[in-house]
């Protein structure tokens, strides 16, 4: 294992050398070392790639262009390790309160038979990272109340506009889950924590990917690795929101890092086994004008790999 850090703590990208710091060595995140690397994390080329069509502090497309828009860009951001309080990134989270809470927005929200059927991974989205980046203000608080307000009885979301859906959708519900726990975490708001509690048995009673009714894998995409997940679920960003969260020492990841281990690579390292981008300068929905490390079984994907070791250091398996 100490091959493996060696070869991440060498790597050009920062947010790597970042992640291995603090979430596996444990340094002190406000230590100056750290701060240095999180300013590096700032200029890097990766980060100046996703803000260069930005055009007078707003970017150019819908919040929620696919994943070019102000909203996938600072939920990238947030995951990176960018520092907190960058007023220039401003404007991007006023193009998101534009879009989400706008009234087209609220027209489009739906109750039926009970339920709200909202993709909740949006406003959870923007609750992550508004609050992890330093940049929430009252507003952000509405954001938290809705999710709260729209919870289903089984602990989830989910936008499904079928009357007979019952069952919260994994996608729509991992990210408010995550959302929902940073900020009680920095707010000590205590509807937040019941909430993201209650949400942790949603995954947690199913081990995470597995059908309550035969223990068979309840999507096949839920089993591999990816970077980034965007609005997808799968057990690697589950381990890690549920480490991020307090949960990883409950008995019922164990099936889940099991099989997370079992992927590991020869050189210690762990692959994207698929990616949801394609890499292109083109503003074009599904582009992306960053590469994350490529997908392949074979190959290791130092941001899948960082990450990895994350959730194996925290459960103590590393």
């Amino acid at each position: 294992m100490t091959t493996i850090i060696d070869k991440l703590l060498s790597s050009d990208e920062p947010t790597i050398r970042y992640k291995v710091r603090v979430n596996v060595l444990n340094e002190d995140k406000n230590s100056k070392k750290i701060r240095d690397l999180r300013n590096e994390i700032m200029h890097s080329s990766r980060v100046k790639m996703m803000l260069a069509i930005n055009e007078n502090g707003n970017l150019k497309t819908h919040p929620y262009s696919k994943w070019y828009g102000a909203h996938w860009v600072l939920s990238i951001l947030a995951d990176l390790g960018y520092p907190e309080n960058d007023e220039t990134l401003i404007p991007l989270r006023e193009q998101v309160y534009a879009w989400l809470l706008s009234k087209k927005h609220e027209d489009k929200i739906r109750t039926i038979n009970g339920r709200v059927r909202r993709c909740g991974s949006q406003e959870g989205n923007a609750l992550y990272y508004l609050l992890a980046l330093g940049l929430a203000d009252a507003k952000t608080e509405e954001l938290a109340n809705r999710l709260i307000k729209w919870q289903w009885d089984d602990g989830g979301w989910n936008c499904d506009k079928n009357p007979e859906a019952a069952n919260s959708s994994y996608n729509e519900s991992l990210i408010p889950f995550r959302g929902l726990s940073l900020h009680a975490k920095l707010t000590k708001n205590k509807d937040s924590k019941k909430t993201a509690d209650m949400c942790s048995e949603l995954f947690l009673k199913r081990k995470l990917f597995k059908k309550l009714s035969d223990d068979k894998v309840i999507k096949p995409d839920f089993v591999r690795l990816h970077y980034p997940c965007y609005w997808h679920y799968d057990i690697l960003y589950a381990l890690k929101v549920l480490t991020e969260a307090g949960h990883i020492n409950d008995v019922r990841c164990s099936d889940a890092l099991d099989l997370l281990e079992s992927k590991r690579l020869p050189d210690g390292g762990f692959p994207a086994e698929y990616k949801y981008y394609r890499k292109n300068d083109s503003v074009k929905t599904g582009n992306s004008p960053v590469d994350w490390g490529g997908s392949g079984k074979k190959n290791m994907n130092e941001f899948v790999t960082v990450d990895a070791l994350y959730v194996l250091k925290a459960s103590g398996r590393m």
